[in-house]
């Protein structure tokens, strides 16, 4: 079956540019001028419209075990909600037990997600037991498609790494070529700031924010580069929240270091004033890096549009006030970490566009482009060419909505952008040329979605 896409913008790392696009099957068959292709047996108006690759949400966490529970979204739900803001990948994290292998690890995320999901996915790999035989597969896992190895420097007890560990994951990423993605915060120094806290009554969700402060996101960021220099290997930071950690990575950046960082819409328009709200509400914004006093906003727009931060995933990993969120009612750590956002990237980021902060090819380059190459995924996704997969959004730049745990579609009982009003608003989205949701609603299914076996990082020197 063939689909003609007429009268849109199409939209490119360079910007816009008026075309239609043919998509035979499940690929784009030709991107040309307006008017010079078709006829094809469906044709979609985009007037008025963008026409942007489908978005590549390189950082999720379905149905992930954390703190004796886990996120409330399973593959089914959260690839759906996906698609519905216009995400057309996932890349999601098998998480190692300590104890455990990682290619078992691999089966068990490939049987959670496999025939569940509304959109293509992927897998990074968490690293938790750094052992000879962890080391060893992780030449293995790269030959199945999983290039991308990411540690904890914090979580001390559960997913913590020390620096000889990280070290030799390290040394073996640069053997293999792969990429050792960090969550960089000192979580040794946090655990005894938290502990110090509780200990004086101190019990209220704003604390995890207090004690997890940006100084110390600073000093594991530094820390993760000067390792990654040592051995050579290239890193990705993960959730970037602090301005401290972000000089770092500019700094490395600057020195022809392949360092790579995202950041999140949750930082670039929450902050720890949400931490900070009554009755437990500020629960609700639990995660960690967490929310930031909102000066740090600033700084990370700019990092956007420098290029220092190159990607903006979510970090999606919902769980719910009512039964989850309120285990740590009496003690903030007990929070279990995550918000939940798959369904807002793409809106929420449309809006640096609106407000100035981004251009429109900076959007899809964040958004999609980037971390199709940052992840092996390019040109199949990340582009609207000839050739690649038919993952295609309409989107309407006019249209007005406002977001609400009314009207979204994540397994999660409440919104952390409740009642913020946005411009812009996915109208159609094609994965690998099917229609998954138009005016219509979803017209998807959790058994389209395939496996991408992903290349190494395309920007490595």
């Amino acid at each position: 079956m063939t689909t003609l896409i007429s009268g849109g913008r199409v939209l490119s790392t360079a910007g816009a540019s008026a075309a239609d696009v043919l998509v035979d099957g499940e690929t784009i068959s030709a991107v040309g001028a307006p008017g010079t292709l078709g006829p094809a047996d469906e044709t979609i108006d985009a007037t008025g419209k963008y026409v942007l690759p489908g978005g590549i949400d390189a950082h999720t966490h379905m149905e992930m075990p954390f703190g004796g529970t886990h996120s409330v979204d399973t593959f089914g739900t959260g690839t759906t909600a996906a698609a519905w803001g216009g995400t057309t990948t996932i890349i999601d994290f098998a998480v190692q037990a300590k104890g455990t292998s990682l290619l078992s690890t691999m089966d068990k995320w490939h049987e959670k997600a496999d025939g569940n999901c509304a959109i293509d996915y992927g897998f990074h790999m968490i690293v938790s037991d750094v052992n000879d035989s962890s080391l060893k597969e992780m030449q293995a896992c790269v030959d199945g498609g999983v290039g991308s190895f990411k540690m904890f420097m914090a979580y001390p007890g559960v997913f913590y790494s020390t620096d000889g560990e990280i070290l030799l994951a390290m040394q073996k990423a640069r053997e293999i070529g792969a990429t050792i993605m960090m969550h960089a915060e000192n979580g040794i120094a946090i655990d005894q700031l938290a502990a110090q806290a509780f200990a004086a009554g101190k019990i209220d969700p704003v604390q995890h924010g207090l004690t997890r402060p940006p100084e110390l996101e600073g000093e594991a960021t530094s820390r993760a580069i000067q390792l990654a220099k040592v051995t050579g290997a290239p890193l990705y930071i993960v959730h970037l929240s602090a301005s401290q950690a972000l000089a770092a990575v500019a700094e490395a950046r600057d020195n022809g270091q392949n360092v790579f960082a995202e950041t999140c819409p949750q930082y670039l328009y929450l902050s720890i004033e949400d931490l900070a709200k009554p009755d437990f509400e500020g629960s609700k914004y639990v995660a960690s890096p967490p929310l930031r006093e909102k000066s740090h906003q600033a700084d990370l727009w700019r990092g956007l549009r420098t290029n220092d931060l190159s990607v903006v995933s979510t970090d999606h990993c919902p769980f719910c006030f009512k039964d989850q969120k309120e285990l740590g009612r009496g003690d903030f750590r007990a929070i279990p970490n995550g918000i939940p956002g798959v369904e807002h990237r793409m809106d929420l980021l449309h809006q640096g566009v609106v407000a100035g902060e981004l251009t429109l090819g900076r959007w899809v380059e964040t958004c999609s482009t980037t971390p199709a190459r940052m992840f092996g995924l390019y040109p199949r996704k990340g582009v609207i060419a000839a050739g690649s997969d038919a993952d295609i959004v309409v989107y309407d730049p006019a249209a007005k909505q406002t977001l609400s745990v009314e009207t979204h579609h994540m397994n999660v009982d409440y919104s952390a952008y409740e009642g913020m009003e946005i411009t812009g608003k996915v109208e159609t989205v094609l994965s690998r040329g099917r229609v998954v949701v138009s005016p219509s609603g979803f017209s998807g299914s959790t058994t389209h979605g395939k496996f991408l076996s992903r290349d190494l990082n395309q920007y490595l020197n």
